[in-house]
Protein backbone atom coordinates (compact mmCIF):
# COMPACT_ATOMS: atom_id res chain seq x y z
CA UNK A 1 0.00 0.00 0.00
CA UNK A 2 2.92 2.48 1.19
CA UNK A 3 4.63 1.79 -2.43
CA UNK A 4 1.55 2.35 -4.22
CA UNK A 5 0.97 5.67 -2.49
CA UNK A 6 4.42 7.11 -2.31
CA UNK A 7 4.53 7.68 -6.29
CA UNK A 8 1.25 10.06 -6.56
CA UNK A 9 2.37 11.80 -3.03
CA UNK A 10 5.93 12.61 -4.56
CA UNK A 11 4.35 13.29 -8.04
CA UNK A 12 5.59 17.28 -7.89
CA UNK A 13 8.93 16.11 -7.20
CA UNK A 14 9.48 13.41 -9.79
CA UNK A 15 11.66 14.09 -12.26
CA UNK A 16 8.87 14.47 -15.70
CA UNK A 17 8.58 11.51 -18.38
CA UNK A 18 8.77 12.19 -21.73
CA UNK A 19 5.41 14.47 -22.97
CA UNK A 20 2.44 12.23 -24.20
CA UNK A 21 2.92 12.01 -28.14
CA UNK A 22 1.35 14.10 -29.73
CA UNK A 23 -2.20 13.12 -32.33
CA UNK A 24 -2.48 13.43 -35.60
CA UNK A 25 -6.28 13.21 -35.09
CA UNK A 26 -5.91 15.15 -31.79
CA UNK A 27 -8.83 17.58 -32.89
CA UNK A 28 -11.28 14.73 -34.90
CA UNK A 29 -11.18 12.95 -31.17
CA UNK A 30 -11.39 16.44 -29.43
CA UNK A 31 -14.42 16.97 -31.23
CA UNK A 32 -15.92 13.24 -30.52
CA UNK A 33 -15.69 12.90 -27.08
CA UNK A 34 -16.85 16.18 -26.56
CA UNK A 35 -19.74 15.79 -28.52
CA UNK A 36 -20.63 12.86 -26.05
CA UNK A 37 -20.01 15.28 -23.17
CA UNK A 38 -22.18 17.86 -24.34
CA UNK A 39 -25.10 15.05 -25.12
CA UNK A 40 -24.55 13.52 -21.66
CA UNK A 41 -24.81 17.28 -19.94
CA UNK A 42 -27.75 18.52 -21.77
CA UNK A 43 -29.97 15.67 -21.52
CA UNK A 44 -29.54 15.91 -17.79
CA UNK A 45 -31.08 19.53 -18.24
CA UNK A 46 -33.28 19.60 -21.46
CA UNK A 47 -35.73 17.21 -19.75
CA UNK A 48 -36.49 19.84 -16.65
CA UNK A 49 -39.02 22.30 -19.14
CA UNK A 50 -40.49 18.88 -20.74
CA UNK A 51 -41.58 17.61 -17.06
CA UNK A 52 -45.57 19.32 -17.46
CA UNK A 53 -45.84 17.65 -20.84
CA UNK A 54 -44.87 14.41 -19.47
CA UNK A 55 -46.71 14.32 -16.15
CA UNK A 56 -49.92 15.28 -19.05
CA UNK A 57 -49.03 11.63 -20.63
CA UNK A 58 -48.25 9.81 -17.85
CA UNK A 59 -51.15 11.18 -15.85
CA UNK A 60 -48.61 11.54 -12.48
CA UNK A 61 -48.61 14.30 -9.96
CA UNK A 62 -45.68 16.40 -10.08
CA UNK A 63 -43.85 14.54 -7.05
CA UNK A 64 -43.91 11.57 -9.24
CA UNK A 65 -43.15 13.23 -12.23
CA UNK A 66 -39.67 14.45 -10.80
CA UNK A 67 -38.21 10.76 -10.30
CA UNK A 68 -37.19 11.30 -13.93
CA UNK A 69 -34.84 13.41 -13.04
CA UNK A 70 -33.91 12.08 -9.63
CA UNK A 71 -33.36 8.75 -11.00
CA UNK A 72 -30.63 10.06 -13.93
CA UNK A 73 -29.06 11.78 -11.19
CA UNK A 74 -28.80 8.66 -8.66
CA UNK A 75 -27.42 6.39 -11.64
CA UNK A 76 -25.15 8.55 -12.74
CA UNK A 77 -23.71 9.68 -9.27
CA UNK A 78 -23.27 6.13 -8.56
CA UNK A 79 -21.64 5.59 -11.49
CA UNK A 80 -19.06 8.20 -12.47
CA UNK A 81 -16.44 7.45 -9.37
CA UNK A 82 -16.35 3.71 -10.71
CA UNK A 83 -15.55 4.80 -14.42
CA UNK A 84 -11.46 4.52 -14.02
CA UNK A 85 -11.68 0.65 -12.66
CA UNK A 86 -13.98 -0.25 -14.98
CA UNK A 87 -12.08 1.18 -17.91
CA UNK A 88 -9.12 -0.07 -16.19
CA UNK A 89 -10.36 -3.82 -16.46
CA UNK A 90 -12.32 -3.42 -20.04
CA UNK A 91 -10.16 -0.68 -21.66
CA UNK A 92 -11.21 2.69 -21.78
CA UNK A 93 -11.89 2.99 -25.31
CA UNK A 94 -14.07 -0.16 -25.12
CA UNK A 95 -16.05 0.95 -21.85
CA UNK A 96 -16.80 4.68 -24.36
CA UNK A 97 -18.13 3.20 -26.98
CA UNK A 98 -20.42 0.62 -25.17
CA UNK A 99 -20.95 3.68 -22.73
CA UNK A 100 -22.15 5.26 -25.70
CA UNK A 101 -24.13 2.83 -27.50
CA UNK A 102 -26.09 2.20 -24.20
CA UNK A 103 -26.52 5.95 -24.07
CA UNK A 104 -28.37 6.09 -27.90
CA UNK A 105 -30.26 3.05 -26.97
CA UNK A 106 -31.46 4.35 -23.34
CA UNK A 107 -32.64 7.55 -25.06
CA UNK A 108 -34.81 6.27 -27.83
CA UNK A 109 -36.07 3.99 -25.11
CA UNK A 110 -36.72 6.92 -22.56
CA UNK A 111 -38.45 8.76 -25.78
CA UNK A 112 -41.06 5.57 -26.88
CA UNK A 113 -42.04 4.86 -23.00
CA UNK A 114 -45.67 5.04 -22.44
CA UNK A 115 -46.23 4.66 -19.02
CA UNK A 116 -44.11 6.39 -16.13
CA UNK A 117 -42.70 3.12 -14.27
CA UNK A 118 -41.21 2.46 -17.83
CA UNK A 119 -39.51 6.48 -18.41
CA UNK A 120 -38.15 6.03 -14.90
CA UNK A 121 -36.44 2.64 -15.76
CA UNK A 122 -35.54 3.72 -19.03
CA UNK A 123 -33.62 7.42 -17.28
CA UNK A 124 -31.94 4.83 -14.66
CA UNK A 125 -30.05 3.15 -17.89
CA UNK A 126 -29.53 6.53 -18.99
CA UNK A 127 -28.14 8.07 -15.91
CA UNK A 128 -25.27 4.80 -15.80
CA UNK A 129 -24.54 4.78 -19.34
CA UNK A 130 -23.95 8.48 -19.35
CA UNK A 131 -22.07 8.63 -16.19
CA UNK A 132 -18.83 7.79 -18.09
CA UNK A 133 -18.90 10.19 -20.98
CA UNK A 134 -17.42 13.52 -18.79
CA UNK A 135 -14.61 11.76 -17.02
CA UNK A 136 -13.19 9.33 -19.99
CA UNK A 137 -13.68 11.86 -22.29
CA UNK A 138 -11.79 14.50 -19.87
CA UNK A 139 -9.03 11.23 -19.49
CA UNK A 140 -8.82 10.99 -23.08
CA UNK A 141 -8.08 14.81 -23.91
CA UNK A 142 -5.46 15.04 -21.45
CA UNK A 143 -3.49 12.50 -22.96
CA UNK A 144 -4.32 13.27 -26.30
CA UNK A 145 -2.76 16.44 -26.64
CA UNK A 146 0.63 17.72 -25.64
CA UNK A 147 1.28 19.43 -22.33
CA UNK A 148 0.87 23.25 -23.78
CA UNK A 149 -2.25 22.21 -24.75
CA UNK A 150 -3.47 20.79 -22.13
CA UNK A 151 -5.35 23.89 -20.51
CA UNK A 152 -6.39 24.44 -24.20
CA UNK A 153 -8.23 21.23 -24.69
CA UNK A 154 -9.90 21.86 -20.92
CA UNK A 155 -11.22 25.18 -22.16
CA UNK A 156 -12.85 23.33 -25.00
CA UNK A 157 -13.58 20.76 -23.02
CA UNK A 158 -15.23 22.80 -20.22
CA UNK A 159 -16.66 25.05 -23.37
CA UNK A 160 -19.21 22.54 -23.92
CA UNK A 161 -19.38 21.48 -20.44
CA UNK A 162 -20.84 24.83 -19.18
CA UNK A 163 -22.63 25.82 -22.28
CA UNK A 164 -24.71 22.65 -22.70
CA UNK A 165 -27.08 23.49 -19.01
CA UNK A 166 -27.43 26.71 -20.33
CA UNK A 167 -28.71 25.62 -24.08
CA UNK A 168 -30.82 23.34 -22.08
CA UNK A 169 -34.03 24.88 -21.16
CA UNK A 170 -33.95 26.65 -24.51
CA UNK A 171 -33.52 23.79 -27.01
CA UNK A 172 -35.96 21.76 -24.49
CA UNK A 173 -38.86 24.24 -24.71
CA UNK A 174 -38.33 24.87 -28.36
CA UNK A 175 -38.56 21.04 -29.07
CA UNK A 176 -41.35 20.70 -26.78
CA UNK A 177 -43.25 23.45 -27.51
CA UNK A 178 -42.89 22.94 -31.74
CA UNK A 179 -42.73 18.92 -31.46
CA UNK A 180 -42.81 17.03 -29.00
CA UNK A 181 -41.06 16.42 -25.57
CA UNK A 182 -40.14 12.76 -26.86
CA UNK A 183 -37.63 14.33 -29.49
CA UNK A 184 -35.44 15.55 -26.48
CA UNK A 185 -34.71 11.86 -26.33
CA UNK A 186 -34.78 11.03 -30.22
CA UNK A 187 -32.36 13.80 -30.69
CA UNK A 188 -29.65 11.99 -28.95
CA UNK A 189 -29.48 8.97 -31.08
CA UNK A 190 -28.07 10.38 -34.95
CA UNK A 191 -25.72 12.30 -32.94
CA UNK A 192 -24.07 9.76 -30.61
CA UNK A 193 -24.28 7.12 -33.73
CA UNK A 194 -22.35 10.19 -35.60
CA UNK A 195 -20.00 10.04 -32.32
CA UNK A 196 -19.20 6.52 -31.73
CA UNK A 197 -18.12 6.63 -35.38
CA UNK A 198 -15.61 8.52 -34.57
CA UNK A 199 -14.14 7.61 -31.35
CA UNK A 200 -14.18 3.94 -32.99
CA UNK A 201 -12.09 5.18 -35.45
CA UNK A 202 -9.44 7.50 -34.03
CA UNK A 203 -9.42 6.92 -30.34
CA UNK A 204 -6.79 4.14 -29.23
CA UNK A 205 -5.81 3.02 -25.44
CA UNK A 206 -2.70 3.95 -24.75
CA UNK A 207 0.35 1.17 -24.03
CA UNK A 208 -0.18 1.51 -20.55
CA UNK A 209 -3.65 0.93 -20.49
CA UNK A 210 -3.61 -2.11 -22.74
CA UNK A 211 -1.26 -3.69 -20.02
CA UNK A 212 -3.31 -3.03 -17.08
CA UNK A 213 -6.29 -4.34 -18.72
CA UNK A 214 -7.89 -7.07 -17.00
CA UNK A 215 -5.90 -6.80 -13.78
CA UNK A 216 -6.85 -6.00 -10.32
CA UNK A 217 -9.57 -7.80 -7.91
CA UNK A 218 -13.16 -6.56 -7.75
CA UNK A 219 -13.81 -4.81 -4.76
CA UNK A 220 -17.04 -6.04 -3.83
CA UNK A 221 -17.53 -3.98 -0.52
CA UNK A 222 -16.19 -0.92 -2.04
CA UNK A 223 -18.87 -0.63 -4.54
CA UNK A 224 -21.43 -1.87 -1.97
CA UNK A 225 -20.38 1.36 0.42
CA UNK A 226 -20.14 3.47 -2.88
CA UNK A 227 -23.83 2.23 -4.11
CA UNK A 228 -25.58 2.52 -1.06
CA UNK A 229 -23.36 6.51 0.27
CA UNK A 230 -23.90 8.10 -3.14
CA UNK A 231 -27.31 6.46 -4.19
CA UNK A 232 -28.74 7.72 -0.88
CA UNK A 233 -27.23 10.75 -0.36
CA UNK A 234 -28.05 11.63 -4.11
CA UNK A 235 -31.69 10.96 -2.97
CA UNK A 236 -31.73 13.10 0.12
CA UNK A 237 -30.35 15.76 -1.33
CA UNK A 238 -32.75 15.82 -4.60
CA UNK A 239 -35.85 14.89 -2.29
CA UNK A 240 -35.58 15.97 1.15
CA UNK A 241 -36.86 19.43 0.67
CA UNK A 242 -39.92 17.97 -0.57
CA UNK A 243 -40.54 16.07 2.60
CA UNK A 244 -39.12 19.24 5.16
CA UNK A 245 -35.89 17.42 5.61
CA UNK A 246 -35.02 16.08 8.65
CA UNK A 247 -38.99 16.28 10.02
CA UNK A 248 -39.98 12.80 7.89
CA UNK A 249 -38.10 9.59 9.47
CA UNK A 250 -37.15 8.35 6.20
CA UNK A 251 -34.24 11.30 5.84
CA UNK A 252 -33.11 10.89 9.10
CA UNK A 253 -32.70 6.76 8.10
CA UNK A 254 -31.39 7.87 4.82
CA UNK A 255 -28.55 9.86 6.04
CA UNK A 256 -27.42 8.26 8.50
CA UNK A 257 -26.84 4.91 6.63
CA UNK A 258 -25.16 7.22 3.82
CA UNK A 259 -23.29 8.84 6.21
CA UNK A 260 -21.75 5.22 7.82
CA UNK A 261 -21.44 3.82 4.46
CA UNK A 262 -19.62 6.97 3.30
CA UNK A 263 -17.24 6.21 6.26
CA UNK A 264 -16.52 2.57 6.00
CA UNK A 265 -15.68 3.78 2.48
CA UNK A 266 -13.12 6.07 3.01
CA UNK A 267 -11.39 3.72 5.41
CA UNK A 268 -12.03 0.37 3.17
CA UNK A 269 -10.19 1.94 -0.28
CA UNK A 270 -7.17 4.30 1.59
CA UNK A 271 -6.03 0.93 3.08
CA UNK A 272 -6.58 -1.86 0.25
CA UNK A 273 -4.15 -2.39 -2.99
CA UNK A 274 -6.80 -2.31 -5.62
CA UNK A 275 -9.51 0.38 -4.71
CA UNK A 276 -12.67 1.09 -7.00
CA UNK A 277 -12.16 4.52 -6.19
CA UNK A 278 -8.47 5.58 -5.05
CA UNK A 279 -8.93 8.32 -2.34
CA UNK A 280 -5.71 8.28 -1.80
CA UNK A 281 -5.24 10.58 -5.52
CA UNK A 282 -6.21 13.32 -2.51
CA UNK A 283 -2.57 13.61 -0.66
CA UNK A 284 -1.72 15.07 -3.94
CA UNK A 285 -1.98 18.38 -2.68
CA UNK A 286 -1.61 19.61 -6.49
CA UNK A 287 -4.83 17.53 -7.35
CA UNK A 288 -6.61 18.58 -4.23
CA UNK A 289 -6.39 22.19 -4.02
CA UNK A 290 -8.17 22.72 -7.52
CA UNK A 291 -11.10 19.67 -6.57
CA UNK A 292 -11.48 22.02 -3.15
CA UNK A 293 -12.04 24.94 -5.53
CA UNK A 294 -13.99 22.99 -8.02
CA UNK A 295 -16.84 21.98 -5.46
CA UNK A 296 -17.02 25.96 -4.38
CA UNK A 297 -17.12 26.93 -8.13
CA UNK A 298 -19.74 24.45 -8.83
CA UNK A 299 -21.96 24.69 -5.53
CA UNK A 300 -22.18 28.28 -7.00
CA UNK A 301 -22.75 28.14 -10.46
CA UNK A 302 -24.73 24.97 -10.31
CA UNK A 303 -27.46 26.95 -7.21
CA UNK A 304 -27.45 29.87 -9.24
CA UNK A 305 -28.45 28.09 -12.37
CA UNK A 306 -31.45 26.78 -10.15
CA UNK A 307 -32.40 30.05 -8.79
CA UNK A 308 -32.26 32.23 -12.04
CA UNK A 309 -34.97 30.53 -13.92
CA UNK A 310 -37.08 30.81 -10.66
CA UNK A 311 -36.64 34.70 -10.48
CA UNK A 312 -37.28 35.13 -14.20
CA UNK A 313 -40.09 32.99 -14.72
CA UNK A 314 -41.78 32.64 -11.64
CA UNK A 315 -40.89 36.72 -10.33
CA UNK A 316 -40.47 38.65 -13.50
CA UNK A 317 -43.36 36.01 -15.50
CA UNK A 318 -41.15 35.52 -18.44
CA UNK A 319 -41.87 32.02 -20.16
CA UNK A 320 -39.63 29.26 -20.02
CA UNK A 321 -38.29 30.13 -23.91
CA UNK A 322 -37.79 33.68 -22.58
CA UNK A 323 -36.28 32.99 -19.39
CA UNK A 324 -34.01 30.50 -22.05
CA UNK A 325 -32.73 33.84 -23.70
CA UNK A 326 -31.83 35.75 -20.73
CA UNK A 327 -30.17 33.11 -19.43
CA UNK A 328 -27.96 31.87 -22.99
CA UNK A 329 -25.27 34.85 -23.31
CA UNK A 330 -23.70 33.43 -20.33
CA UNK A 331 -23.04 31.11 -22.62
CA UNK A 332 -21.17 33.54 -24.59
CA UNK A 333 -18.59 35.11 -21.82
CA UNK A 334 -18.16 31.32 -20.82
CA UNK A 335 -16.53 30.84 -24.70
CA UNK A 336 -15.19 34.02 -24.82
CA UNK A 337 -12.68 33.43 -21.51
CA UNK A 338 -12.46 30.15 -22.02
CA UNK A 339 -10.43 30.60 -25.72
CA UNK A 340 -9.15 33.52 -23.71
CA UNK A 341 -6.91 31.27 -21.26
CA UNK A 342 -6.51 28.96 -23.40
CA UNK A 343 -4.06 30.91 -25.40
CA UNK A 344 -2.63 32.66 -22.48
CA UNK A 345 -1.64 28.83 -21.25
CA UNK A 346 -0.51 28.15 -24.68
CA UNK A 347 2.05 30.52 -24.89
CA UNK A 348 3.36 29.35 -21.11
CA UNK A 349 2.38 31.94 -19.00
CA UNK A 350 1.14 31.22 -15.43
CA UNK A 351 -2.48 31.49 -15.64
CA UNK A 352 -3.19 31.61 -11.51
CA UNK A 353 -4.07 35.23 -11.43
CA UNK A 354 -6.71 34.74 -13.84
CA UNK A 355 -8.38 32.36 -12.00
CA UNK A 356 -8.22 34.77 -8.78
CA UNK A 357 -9.94 37.54 -11.41
CA UNK A 358 -12.58 34.59 -12.52
CA UNK A 359 -13.41 33.73 -8.86
CA UNK A 360 -13.75 37.98 -8.59
CA UNK A 361 -15.95 38.35 -11.49
CA UNK A 362 -18.12 34.93 -10.54
CA UNK A 363 -18.55 36.61 -6.76
CA UNK A 364 -18.94 40.16 -8.25
CA UNK A 365 -21.61 38.99 -10.06
CA UNK A 366 -23.57 37.37 -7.53
CA UNK A 367 -22.96 40.73 -5.35
CA UNK A 368 -24.81 42.67 -8.63
CA UNK A 369 -27.94 40.21 -8.95
CA UNK A 370 -28.46 40.75 -5.70
CA UNK A 371 -28.92 44.18 -6.22
CA UNK A 372 -31.81 43.49 -8.73
CA UNK A 373 -35.88 43.88 -8.08
CA UNK A 374 -39.30 43.49 -9.69
CA UNK A 375 -38.74 46.72 -11.62
CA UNK A 376 -35.73 45.89 -14.02
CA UNK A 377 -34.96 45.04 -17.54
CA UNK A 378 -33.89 41.81 -19.32
CA UNK A 379 -30.48 43.97 -19.84
CA UNK A 380 -30.27 44.38 -15.69
CA UNK A 381 -29.73 40.81 -15.58
CA UNK A 382 -28.06 39.68 -18.28
CA UNK A 383 -24.78 41.85 -17.87
CA UNK A 384 -24.18 40.04 -14.47
CA UNK A 385 -24.79 36.81 -15.76
CA UNK A 386 -22.34 37.62 -18.77
CA UNK A 387 -19.64 38.42 -15.92
CA UNK A 388 -20.33 35.35 -14.26
CA UNK A 389 -19.50 33.16 -17.46
CA UNK A 390 -16.52 35.00 -18.07
CA UNK A 391 -15.35 34.10 -14.57
CA UNK A 392 -16.32 30.83 -14.52
CA UNK A 393 -14.65 30.43 -18.21
CA UNK A 394 -11.22 31.58 -16.61
CA UNK A 395 -11.27 28.93 -13.74
CA UNK A 396 -12.98 25.99 -14.73
CA UNK A 397 -10.26 24.83 -17.84
CA UNK A 398 -7.38 26.22 -15.45
CA UNK A 399 -8.27 23.89 -12.32
CA UNK A 400 -9.09 20.81 -14.64
CA UNK A 401 -5.49 20.96 -16.40
CA UNK A 402 -3.90 22.26 -12.90
CA UNK A 403 -5.54 18.99 -11.07
CA UNK A 404 -5.15 16.22 -13.93
CA UNK A 405 -1.82 17.41 -15.29
CA UNK A 406 -0.09 16.23 -11.59
CA UNK A 407 -0.97 12.94 -11.59
CA UNK A 408 0.49 9.92 -13.14
CA UNK A 409 -0.57 8.20 -16.35
CA UNK A 410 -1.72 5.34 -14.66
CA UNK A 411 -4.01 7.04 -12.56
CA UNK A 412 -5.59 9.47 -14.92
CA UNK A 413 -8.43 7.63 -15.18
CA UNK A 414 -9.06 6.99 -11.15
CA UNK A 415 -8.45 11.00 -11.09
CA UNK A 416 -10.94 12.36 -13.54
CA UNK A 417 -13.47 10.32 -12.24
CA UNK A 418 -12.80 11.57 -8.79
CA UNK A 419 -12.47 14.52 -9.81
CA UNK A 420 -16.09 14.71 -12.11
CA UNK A 421 -17.63 12.91 -9.05
CA UNK A 422 -16.58 16.10 -7.16
CA UNK A 423 -18.50 18.53 -9.66
CA UNK A 424 -21.68 16.36 -9.42
CA UNK A 425 -21.38 16.91 -5.31
CA UNK A 426 -20.87 20.30 -5.26
CA UNK A 427 -23.78 20.71 -7.78
CA UNK A 428 -25.72 18.78 -5.71
CA UNK A 429 -25.39 20.35 -2.68
CA UNK A 430 -25.53 23.51 -3.96
CA UNK A 431 -28.75 22.75 -5.23
CA UNK A 432 -30.32 21.22 -2.50
CA UNK A 433 -29.00 23.82 0.04
CA UNK A 434 -29.48 27.11 -1.74
CA UNK A 435 -33.30 26.02 -2.49
CA UNK A 436 -33.79 25.41 1.05
CA UNK A 437 -32.22 28.31 1.76
CA UNK A 438 -34.84 30.18 -0.54
CA UNK A 439 -37.71 28.56 0.92
CA UNK A 440 -36.59 29.29 4.80
CA UNK A 441 -35.95 32.67 3.81
CA UNK A 442 -39.04 33.35 1.88
CA UNK A 443 -40.84 32.41 5.36
CA UNK A 444 -39.06 34.81 7.51
CA UNK A 445 -39.21 38.16 5.08
CA UNK A 446 -42.70 37.54 4.87
CA UNK A 447 -43.34 37.45 8.55
CA UNK A 448 -41.60 40.07 8.83
CA UNK A 449 -43.31 42.34 5.59
CA UNK A 450 -46.81 41.18 6.56
CA UNK A 451 -46.19 43.20 9.79
CA UNK A 452 -46.32 46.59 8.14
CA UNK A 453 -49.69 46.16 6.09
CA UNK A 454 -53.27 46.00 7.56
CA UNK A 455 -56.76 45.33 5.88
CA UNK A 456 -56.89 49.09 5.09
CA UNK A 457 -54.01 48.56 2.80
CA UNK A 458 -55.92 45.87 0.93
CA UNK A 459 -58.70 48.26 0.83
CA UNK A 460 -57.04 51.25 -0.60
CA UNK A 461 -55.08 48.37 -2.80
CA UNK A 462 -58.41 47.58 -4.53
CA UNK A 463 -59.66 51.08 -5.08
CA UNK A 464 -56.67 52.58 -6.90
CA UNK A 465 -56.60 49.69 -8.89
CA UNK A 466 -60.11 49.82 -9.81
CA UNK A 467 -60.63 53.70 -10.00
CA UNK A 468 -63.10 53.70 -7.29
CA UNK A 469 -63.47 57.38 -5.69
CA UNK A 470 -63.44 57.56 -1.80
CA UNK A 471 -66.71 58.32 -1.60
CA UNK A 472 -70.31 56.01 -0.99
CA UNK A 473 -71.36 54.33 -3.80
CA UNK A 474 -75.53 52.76 -3.96
CA UNK A 475 -73.67 49.53 -3.81
CA UNK A 476 -71.14 50.47 -1.29
CA UNK A 477 -71.34 47.56 1.63
CA UNK A 478 -71.20 44.79 -1.77
CA UNK A 479 -68.03 46.71 -2.95
CA UNK A 480 -66.61 47.39 0.24
CA UNK A 481 -66.67 43.05 0.46
CA UNK A 482 -65.76 42.39 -2.92
CA UNK A 483 -63.37 44.89 -3.21
CA UNK A 484 -61.40 44.34 -0.20
CA UNK A 485 -61.24 40.69 -0.88
CA UNK A 486 -59.63 41.78 -4.37
CA UNK A 487 -57.23 43.68 -2.48
CA UNK A 488 -56.32 41.28 0.30
CA UNK A 489 -55.51 38.99 -2.69
CA UNK A 490 -53.59 41.56 -4.57
CA UNK A 491 -52.02 42.34 -1.66
CA UNK A 492 -50.42 38.78 -0.75
CA UNK A 493 -49.07 38.12 -4.17
CA UNK A 494 -47.23 41.31 -3.61
CA UNK A 495 -45.57 40.32 -0.52
CA UNK A 496 -45.11 36.77 -1.55
CA UNK A 497 -43.28 38.65 -4.63
CA UNK A 498 -41.11 40.67 -2.53
CA UNK A 499 -40.40 38.53 0.29
CA UNK A 500 -38.98 36.08 -2.76
CA UNK A 501 -37.51 39.10 -4.24
CA UNK A 502 -35.55 39.81 -0.69
CA UNK A 503 -34.56 36.04 -0.61
CA UNK A 504 -32.84 35.68 -3.63
CA UNK A 505 -30.78 38.83 -2.87
CA UNK A 506 -29.59 37.51 -0.07
CA UNK A 507 -28.64 34.41 -1.33
CA UNK A 508 -27.09 35.77 -4.49
CA UNK A 509 -24.51 37.88 -1.76
CA UNK A 510 -23.77 35.18 0.57
CA UNK A 511 -22.64 33.16 -2.74
CA UNK A 512 -20.44 36.22 -3.24
CA UNK A 513 -18.92 35.64 0.17
CA UNK A 514 -18.26 32.10 -0.50
CA UNK A 515 -16.27 32.74 -3.77
CA UNK A 516 -13.90 35.39 -1.37
CA UNK A 517 -13.01 31.90 0.64
CA UNK A 518 -12.10 30.43 -3.12
CA UNK A 519 -10.46 33.38 -3.78
CA UNK A 520 -7.66 32.90 -0.59
CA UNK A 521 -7.61 29.12 -1.27
CA UNK A 522 -6.08 30.18 -5.08
CA UNK A 523 -3.13 31.05 -3.92
CA UNK A 524 -2.33 27.26 -2.52
CA UNK A 525 -2.60 26.42 -6.18
CA UNK A 526 0.25 24.94 -7.99
CA UNK A 527 2.57 27.08 -9.83
CA UNK A 528 2.67 25.67 -13.37
CA UNK A 529 6.24 24.41 -14.54
CA UNK A 530 7.01 25.11 -18.02
CA UNK A 531 6.44 21.79 -20.78
CA UNK A 532 4.98 20.00 -17.34
CA UNK A 533 3.74 16.77 -18.99
CA UNK A 534 1.62 13.98 -17.34
CA UNK A 535 3.58 12.14 -16.01
CA UNK A 536 3.96 8.03 -15.44
CA UNK A 537 5.41 5.74 -13.19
Amino acid sequence: MEAEAKPLAATASAPPAPAAPEHTHKWIIAVAVILCTILEVLDSSIVNVALPHMQGSFSATIDEVTWVVTTYLVAAGIMIPTTGWIAGQFGRKNYFLISITAFVISSAMCGAARTLDQMVAFRFLQGIAGAALQPLSQAILMETFPPNEQTLAMAVWGLGLMVAPIMGPTVGGYITDNWNWRWNFYINVPIGIGAAFMVSTFVHDPSYLQRLKGKGRADWLGIVCLVVSLGLGEIVMDRGDRSDWFAAPWVWYSSLIALVAFATLIVHEWRIPDPIVHVRILKNRNFAVPTVLLILMTFTAYGMTILNPIFLQELLGYTAWKAGLAMAPRGMGVMASMFLLGGIAKKGYDTRPLVIFGFFLIGFSAWMLGGLDLTMSMSNFIWPTVTQGIGMGLVFPNLSASALSSIPREQMGYAASLYSMTRNVGGSIGTSVLTTLLVRREQVNQSRLVEHVSPFSAWDLSRSSSGLPGAIHFNYMNELVTGQKQGLAMLYGSVQSQATMLSLNNIYRTLSIVMILAISLCFMLPRPRAGRAVEAH
